[in-house]
């Protein structure tokens, strides 16, 4: 499944502002915001943290990458141009969660 499809497959973030993730101890590491050209990062990400108990865990990056579907290897080859991507290729690697916090809108 391609990603514009998996979007209308996943809950609406329209009630939400941001999403801030966060380190353990409570560092902001990023902030998705609900404008144009993050709203479907925002989507994914919200989508995961309600799966996996309010944090992206290795697990959570993994299936979030599924849902980027034919973004991933533009990712790949192309660091830094999908830095929502590039974040979850490297905590799907990793062994840390990291805590989704949401802003309402």
């Amino acid at each position: 499944m391609n990603f514009a499809d998996r979007l209308k497959q996943l809950p609406s973030a329209s009630h939400l502002a941001a999403l801030q993730l966060q380190d353990a101890d409570g560092q902001v590491l990023a902030t998705i915001e609900n404008k144009p050209g993050q709203t479907g990062s925002l989507v994914v990400y919200a989508a995961l943290a309600a799966l996996y108990g309010g944090s992206i865990t290795p697990a959570a990056a993994g299936l979030g990458l599924e849902w980027y579907a034919e973004h991933v290897a533009d990712a790949r080859a192309f660091p830094g141009k999908h830095p929502n991507i590039d974040r979850l290729l490297a905590w799907a690697e990793g062994s840390e969660s990291y805590r989704a916090v949401s802003i309402a809108a």
